[in-house]
């Protein structure tokens, strides 16, 4: 592999400092140790997290376990695979810079401008999630001037710089993580009958089996969470996006790779099977007030609806913040890689890729407004068909590991820092569950899977069709282009 560019830590733009497109700043190294550690940490636990556990409870009951386990497992596999490839070479592009060494610039192009239109998307959703709470605190700003509100003070902060980005995240994610540690350790007590003022027949590992069994739904309600639960874990890949922009990046790759087991078993699996635990899986408080909410309330916590609204707004916060922030780079990545308008690659003498981050937010705002004009026809068409896209993403990292282990092998095999485990038949192992679970979806009607799986094959197709005749007139890269275009792509080139 070739040497990999330098990234730039001051701003000495030989295109005039400040200006949106000089040549010469690139993404700089704004982004701190403990910045990473804490989107590593926190880019694991979505919103999804405290909002649609409730539902694969009330499908799968206590064997819900089962279900984020698996998907758990699946997920450090292929950050694994990820990390494999970012380590030997970090860069703004991540998953989508190594399909396109590995695969071909048509694989590069889909799954880039996939990944971007789902967190685009992902802005709206979570905007809405974010003014309906405020909303309900202060009902004197209407709900759209709230997520206005929202989604104009984290675009600044995007466009400040990169450690604006960074020290907002930190105390966002850190939130989320104290807030889920402290539940944990409460509602652990709880269960072994520890902490006092707790109905110590209604908690307790008993719940595990006592209403119908550990699986009351049988085992297929397994993989009926799993579809429920999957989407929640998306986001775990943003540290290996974010690492290109830190002062040691394969050093921050390797850390995010190595800690991803300890995050999914304790944030997921923990703090679910605290709430299983808390209270029976058919309680209709789980599904009426949501699962963290009702375990709150039944160790009498008061105000317990309120301090999870916070806790939630904290998560809606922090994944529009990354959302807005991965979208922007991996914009940039399209532009450095001739895949987007070459102006989504120029960045201000502060490193920020502004016009990426612009055009980023401005689908946000397109995809609000369509959230509340017509919820039930275009945005839920948004919505449905950007579903899917983390198991594609997915998928293409195992594609792209199969065959980037061989080319650091050959030209740079000092670079494989980390490896993925029985390379490459866990790989191939991986790729298989995957096409499983979207095979699956195409059986599940009751929760929208086959609408879905439908819809984003439909997008997928649509832009793979645009990726291949661009290649075929002549508008895009040929193969042989790929390993430069990647190897340019963490920071601009110097103009002399």
């Amino acid at each position: 592999m070739t040497s990999q560019p330098t990234l730039n830590k001051t701003g000495n733009d030989p295109g005039g400092p400040g200006e949106p497109g000089a040549e010469g700043s690139g993404l700089q190294a704004g982004l701190k140790n403990r910045h990473l550690s804490m989107i590593a940490i926190g880019g694991v636990i979505g919103a999804g997290l405290f909002v649609g556990s409730s539902s694969g409870i009330a499908t799968a009951g206590p064997g819900i376990l089962l279900s984020y386990a698996l998907v758990g497992t699946l997920v450090v596999l292929v950050m694994r695979m990820l990390g494999e490839m970012s380590a030997a070479n970090p860069t703004s592009g991540s998953f989508s810079a190594h399909a396109d060494r590995a695969l071909g610039p048509w694989a590069g192009f889909s799954i880039g401008w996939l990944y971007w239109f789902f967190w685009v998307v992902v802005l709206a959703v979570e905007a809405t999630a974010g003014a309906v709470i405020l909303e309900g605190w202060i009902p004197a700003v209407p709900q759209w001037g709230w997520a206005l509100i929202v989604m104009l003070v984290l675009t600044a902060t995007n466009l400040v710089s990169v450690g604006s980005y960074g020290e907002f995240e930190f105390w966002f994610a850190g939130i989320k993580v104290v807030a889920i540690a402290a539940f944990i350790v409460i509602g652990g007590l709880a269960v072994f009958g520890v902490l006092p003022g707790v109905d110590s027949e209604q908690a307790g590992l008993s719940n595990l089996t006592a209403h119908g069994g550990f699986l009351p739904n049988g085992a297929g309600a397994i993989l009926t969470g799993v579809l429920l639960v999957v989407f929640s874990f998306m986001g775990s890949e943003i540290a290996t996006l974010a690492a290109g922009e830190s002062e040691n990046p394969q050093q921050a790759v390797t850390k995010a790779t190595n800690s991803i087991i300890w995050r999914v078993a304790v944030f997921y699996l923990g703090s679910i099977a605290v709430v299983v635990c808390l209270l029976p899986w058919d309680s209709k408080s789980i599904t009426k007030d949501g699962s963290y909410v009702a375990a709150l309330d039944s160790l009498g916590i008061a105000h317990a609806g309120q301090i999870m609204n916070f806790i939630v707004l904290t998560s809606v916060l922090s994944c529009l913040n990354s959302g807005l922030y991965t979208a922007s780079r991996m914009a940039f990545s399209l532009g450095r890689r001739g895949d987007a308008p070459k102006a989504f690659a120029r960045t201000t003498s502060n490193g920020v890729p502004r016009t990426a981050i612009l055009a980023s937010v401005a689908f946000g705002f397109v995809a609000v407004f369509f959230n509340y004009k017509f919820p039930d026809s275009v945005f839920l068409f948004l919505v449905n068909s950007s579903g899917a896209v983390a198991l594609f993403v997915w998928l293409v990292i195992c594609f792209s590991q199969l065959r980037m282990r061989k080319i650091i092998k050959a030209e740079a095999p000092e670079k494989l820092v980390v490896k993925m485990w029985l390379y490459p038949y866990l790989t191939w192992a991986t790729a298989a569950l995957i096409v499983f679970i979207l095979g699956y979806m195409l059986t599940d009607t009751e929760h929208d899977g086959r609408q879905t799986i439908l819809l984003s094959l439909l997008v997928a197709a649509v832009v793979l069709v645009i990726a291949v005749v661009r290649q075929k007139v002549g508008g895009g890269r040929s193969a042989a282009d790929a390993p430069q275009a990647q190897d340019g792509e963490r920071s601009e080139v110097s103009a002399g």
